[in-house]
């Protein structure tokens, strides 16, 4: 017997809201537990009763990082294992201090979107849009500015004024990830064999040697 289009529709709504609850929370917190050996898909959550104000408090990102460093930056992360009460809550934030010229190199992350706010100085921020066209996206920040980053592409900050810069990431992930390009693809463990990075790169077996070696 055919099933009337109605209840189709109706059966189709249902799954749409399952599906879409069951992404949500159950509770009004899961605070990490480092101890817990069993992991879900982020950190254990300690006993309710167990939590206290701290656990949702973290204090640091007043000081500057040290970027005396072969890139200039400094990235310093408030994730979930710093900060515990971010478990399950899907954000987080990082402090990011450049030295004059110093970059934070391109890279990735592959669980969150990011948006940048300029605190202090002058930086060059970019991200490239995914194949074919790999569209290089540009902007001068200032003071104030705010900038996002898409998830999931390719992306990078230099600072080009004159004197120290810094800025604050917000990340739509408790653990957003971070692939940096050069260490993943020449610093692998072990190394990718070098005839792919040759052919990929279109470079010969001494430089991508050399690149390997640096990273």
């Amino acid at each position: 017997m055919a099933i009337p289009s109605f209840f189709l529709t109706v059966l189709a709504l249902s799954l749409s809201v399952v599906l879409a609850a069951a992404t949500s929370t159950f509770q009004d917190f899961c605070v990490a537990d480092p101890q817990e050996k069993v992991l879900v898909n982020g950190l254990a959550c300690k006993d309710p009763k167990l939590v206290e104000a701290n656990d949702f408090f973290f204090s640091g990102l007043h000081i500057a990082g040290n970027t005396t460093n072969p890139v200039g930056s400094k990235v310093t992360p408030v994730f979930a294992s710093q900060l515990p009460g971010l478990n399950t809550l899907d954000i987080s934030i990082a402090r990011i201090d450049y030295a004059p010229t110093g970059i934070n190199p391109p890279h990735t992350h592959p669980r969150a979107t990011e948006v940048l706010t300029v605190l202090e100085g002058t930086l060059e921020v970019g991200f490239v849009t995914s194949n074919p066209e790999n569209r290089h996206l540009r902007k001068v920040l200032q003071k104030g500015d705010v900038f996002v980053f898409p998830i999931g592409l390719v992306h990078y900050q230099r600072n080009v004024g004159y004197g120290n810069a810094v800025a604050i990431a917000a990340l739509s992930n408790q653990n957003p990830g971070v692939i940096t390009i050069g260490n993943a693809v020449f610093g692998s463990t072990p190394d990718i064999d070098i005839d792919v990075l040759v052919k990929a790169f279109h470079l010969d077996k001494t430089t991508i040697g050399y690149l390997q070696s640096k990273f």
